[in-house]
C-alpha cells in the first residue's frame, strides 16, 4: 500500500493568511475519500513556489513529488494515481496511465532507499 504525504502549510501568495491554508483543505479531502490508502499530513515538503504539494511513496518504491495541486479540482487525480503506485512492483507507472494534472507537474522522482544488508 503507498501512502500520501500532504503538505498542510501549503499556501498561495495570494492566499489570505487567515484563511484555512489549501494543503491543509487538500488533506482534508484525501482523507476523507481515501479509504483504501493512508494519508499523513507533513508540515513541508519545501515546494512552496508550486504547492500545494503532495508525495506518493512506499517501502522499496520509487517515491514521487506532485505539485500543484488545487484542493477543490485534483483530489480525484492524486487517488488515483496514489493507487496506481500501489499496485506497481517498484512504484514506476506507465506515464500515460497517470492522470493528467500528476504527469504535467510532477516535481520529483525519487528512488527507493537500499535495503540494509545483513551483518556478516
Amino acid at each position: 500500500m503507498s501512502t500520501l504525504f500532504v503538505c498542510i502549510t501549503c499556501r498561495r501568495e495570494a492566499d489570505p493568511p487567515a484563511e484555512v491554508r489549501p494543503g491543509a483543505r487538500l488533506y482534508a479531502a484525501l482523507k476523507e475519500q481515501a479509504t483504501d490508502l493512508e494519508v499523513v499530513p507533513v508540515e513541508c515538503l519545501s515546494n512552496c513556489t508550486r504547492s500545494c504539494t503532495a508525495a506518493v511513496a512506499a517501502p522499496g518504491k520509487w517515491t514521487y513529488v506532485v505539485g500543484h495541486l488545487d484542493p477543490e479540482q485534483n483530489v480525484e487525480d492524486m487517488l488515483q494515481f496514489a493507487r496506481l503506485h500501489g499496485a506497481s512492483a517498484d512504484g514506476l507507472t506507465l506515464w500515460r496511465d497517470r492522470p493528467v494534472h500528476v504527469r504535467k507537474n510532477t516535481i520529483a522522482r525519487v528512488p527507493p532507499m537500499p535495503t540494509p544488508k545483513e551483518p556478516a
